[in-house]
């Protein structure tokens, strides 16, 4: 039912509780705000998880990535891949040269690969695998050519091109009867890492006249838990939120780089570059693996 506004609205007071258009309080309207502030007819008490579940607190430890520290640095070694593999290019086909590079992590071995003389190989670009045998390795100062031998035709040109990049594993060897066998070694290889924490803040705050107000809302917290809170209630979500910060930043933090890295130019004097140098976040570790993986 609307209610038509009239000349003696909210100016006539009733006696008993009886709805007249004479003693109607518009509540929307600005001269009776402070009305519909102090004496608001209906109030849900309960908080609306209209979120859910906001907090996003315990995926590192559900994936097993999370390890208490208490330095100001973390170093360790990864172990090396146990097969060689190594990005290379069909020099000349016709006469099975191929040029080491790097291995496929992007580490700079020209003239330092495993690959020796006896080992059977596999060279492969898109489309195109060709098995062969290693029969010369000729190790230059600035370059690491082998020849390889294919087992399946007379010479790599039915294979590839000269110029054609490419990969080479080692799958195994073989050697003839009363030959003499490999007469150079393979060390293994590791690789050091180090990373290092940040400090991460937070701030909350409660003025006076917001404590003096006694007013309890019945909540729900993250984990399922259900009570009332008074005021701290915004220091609950301050404390969660924090929570949150913290994983959030173990998962999306990126190391700066030096000398190009805008907080590293933009610190001024009141902070050095190693006081802000960023740390290396899960996704940033994961996105190097991958990217590893496709080279």
């Amino acid at each position: 039912m609307a209610i038509t506004a009239g000349p003696n609205l909210n100016s006539v007071l009733s006696p008993t509780q009886t709805t007249l258009v004479n003693n109607y309080i518009d509540f929307t309207a600005t001269a009776t705000a402070g009305w519909a502030q102090q004496y608001l007819p209906d109030l849900m008490e309960k908080e609306a998880e209209v979120f859910g579940n906001r907090s996003i607190a315990g995926f590192l430890s559900q994936v097993g990535a999370e390890e208490a520290m208490s330095a100001d640095q973390v170093v360790w070694s990864e172990q090396g891949r146990l097969h060689l593999s190594y990005n290379c290019v069909t020099t000349d086909v016709s006469a099975g040269l191929v040029t080491i590079g790097t291995d496929i992590d992007g580490n700079a071995a020209a003239g330092a690969h495993g690959i020796r003389v006896g080992d059977t190989v596999i060279i492969s670009k898109a489309g195109v695998t060709m098995q062969g045998y290693v029969s010369v390795e000729d190790t230059g100062a600035a370059v690491a050519n082998i020849t390889v031998l294919p087992y399946k035709a007379a010479a790599m040109t039915t294979f590839f091109a000269d110029g054609d990049v490419a990969t080479i594993m080692v799958y195994g060897s073989e050697f003839g009867k009363g030959t003499v066998g490999q007469v150079k070694a393979n060390e293994p290889q590791f690789k050091s890492f180090s990373n290092k924490p940040v400090i991460i803040k937070d701030y909350f705050q409660v003025n006076g006249s917001d404590a003096s107000q006694i007013g309890w809302v019945e909540v729900s917290g993250e984990d399922g838990q259900n009570g009332y809170l008074w005021y701290l209630k915004a220091e609950g979500d301050t404390r969660s939120r924090f929570t949150d910060y913290l994983e959030m930043s173990m998962v999306e933090s990126v190391k700066a780089t030096p000398g190009t890295s805008v907080i590293n130019t933009a610190l001024g004097t009141a902070t050095t570059a190693t006081d802000l140098a960023g740390t290396e976040g899960l996704f940033a570790a994961i996105k190097i693996e991958v990217m590893k993986l496709l080279v």
